[in-house]
């Protein structure tokens, strides 16, 4: 039996029904949602070039979408270089332990270095576990604790 095929490309146009379900499904883990315009508007962001800080890769898994990543480009006061900020990434329960999340994390990590931006963050909430473990072998956990208005 052939092993699995991960591919990791850019967002398309022709994603959105797909871009649609994964991203749901990641706002869903977190117990939250976002109103429908909100799916429209950052859909169009995320595919319009002028709006150049703001990505999103697509992980295929035999040639199906199992996974994205959405990434910020932002200024920082402590650097020269800008920084990138990993928002949101989610790889279907079916994909997992496949490599689906490393290699969208390794993607961003890949355009933040063609961008000049080489420090690459995200959050992520304590009781994700098995995310953590993935993150815990390819970055580095910081003491920072979040507050929001």
């Amino acid at each position: 039996m052939p092993s699995d095929t991960i591919t990791i490309r850019p967002l398309v146009a022709g994603d959105r029904a797909e871009w649609g379900r994964l991203w749901k499904a990641y706002l869903a883990f977190y117990k939250t949602s976002v109103a429908d315009d909100i799916y429209a508007n950052t859909f169009a962001r995320l595919l319009d070039p002028a709006e150049g800080t703001i990505g999103c890769f697509i992980a295929e898994l035999n040639g199906k979408p199992v996974g994205l990543v959405h990434y910020i480009q932002h200024p920082h006061n402590w650097r020269i270089e800008d920084v990138i900020y990993l928002q949101d990434l989610y790889a279907d329960p079916s994909a997992r332990g496949k490599g689906v999340g490393r290699k969208l994390i390794e993607a961003v990590y890949s355009e933040a270095d063609r961008r000049g931006t080489p420090s690459v963050y995200w959050l992520t909430q304590d009781f994700n576990t098995e995310a953590r473990k993935l993150y815990d072998r390819i970055a580095t956990l910081t003491p920072f604790v979040k507050y929001q208005r």
